[in-house]
């Protein structure tokens, strides 16, 4: 179900009386979330995947108002959750607009906040804590999609002992072009594009920080981008050398991630492929790992490829740059932090 507010109904929210009054009727009322920046790419994924969502009614203000920073901080306000899809400056000032003693749920779904320790990261399957300190927080700081792949690869290696801290890792990537906003969808729908496009060679990209900061890791990696002709999906690769690890064997890290994410919901630790007799079901025509695979779920594949006699491993991630990636991952942080089902809304 969705709502609108209009200009009056914004001025009435100003002034309407404390959530405290009215705490017995919203615990059996369907929860209010706005979505501040829902005429983006990933608010509309999540505007999606949310309306048909059973325990949440979505409120929207007049397209008109907008960049009304009064109507904004009504409707934020006025709501249990928001969902913040905004450029960094802009999600740095939607929460500003917070009025002091709210406790209104937040998600934000930009860099802004990733490492800020009074943010809990939105990652609930990043250690068997997580997704408790999620559930009591009012902020929530939703991951990248490059970091979501990187860091479900290798922080339960540290954790676990096996991947040491001080190892200097490269991760490569390839996502959808989605993932670059209505610009370069723009370009990519159109004749005149690259058939492939690696970038980033400034060798600082936004989400490094995030990655070795949620990674534990003492440095962050060579990080090499990718976007390919396809709209949306995403594959993350990160090489290990035996060097890096504890253990020189591969298939202990891949029971080391198979443990760490028993009985998950959306995160898979795929069958063990050792290199020169992988299984050919865990690639398409027994070569390629297919990177549109999860489209349109929240589901997150993991593999392990090794070749102990050679020293090396490959770790490499498979998710949806849109799902697990970002407006899939909102949503079920926004189910935790309001005490519902987290997988409702989402495709596994």
């Amino acid at each position: 179900m969705r709502s609108f507010l209009s200009l009056a109904a914004v001025a009435t929210a100003l002034v309407a009386p404390p959530r405290a009054a009215t705490r017995h009727s919203a615990l059996r009322a369907k929860k209010k979330v706005f979505i501040d920046g829902e005429a983006g790419t990933t608010g509309l994924q999540v505007l999606d995947r949310l309306s048909t969502h059973p325990g949440i009614e979505i409120v929207s203000i007049d397209p008109a108002a907008r960049k009304d920073a009064a109507a904004r901080k009504a409707a934020i306000n006025g709501a249990d959750a928001v969902v913040l899809c905004l450029p960094d400056d802009a999600a740095v000032e939607a929460v500003s607009l917070v009025d002091d003693g709210n406790d209104v749920k937040i998600v934000d779904a930009s860099t802004a906040h990733r490492t800020d320790p009074a943010w809990e990261y939105g990652f609930p399957e990043l250690d068997a804590a997580q997704r408790g300190r999620i559930a009591a927080s009012c902020r929530c700081a939703n991951p990248g999609c490059y970091p979501t792949g990187f860091i479900a690869l290798t922080r339960p290696l540290v954790d676990a002992g096996l991947l040491k801290p001080a190892a200097r890792l490269a991760c490569s990537a390839v996502s959808g072009y989605s993932g670059g906003g209505k610009q370069l969808a723009e370009i990519y729908e159109s004749d005149d594009h690259e058939p492939w496009g690696a970038y980033g060679f400034n060798l600082d990209h936004k989400h490094l920080p995030e990655m070795a900061f949620h990674g534990k890791l003492d440095a962050p990696p060579i990080f090499l981008p990718a976007v390919g002709n396809f709209k949306q999906g995403m594959v993350v690769s990160v090489p290990v050398y035996h060097a890096d690890l504890t253990t020189t064997s591969a298939e202990a890290v891949h029971a080391a991630l198979e443990a760490h994410y028993a009985g998950s919901t959306f995160v898979t630790v795929m069958p063990f492929g050792l290199a020169g007799a992988v299984d050919a079901d865990l690639l398409a025509r027994g070569a390629f790992l297919e990177p549109t695979a999860l489209n349109g779920s929240n589901g997150l594949e993991l593999f392990v490829f090794g070749n102990d006699a050679k020293g090396t491993m490959v770790l490499v991630a498979r998710l949806d740059n849109l799902g697990k990636g970002a407006s899939g991952a909102a949503v079920q942080n926004l189910n935790i932090m309001l005490g519902l089902d987290e997988s409702l809304g989402l495709q596994l």
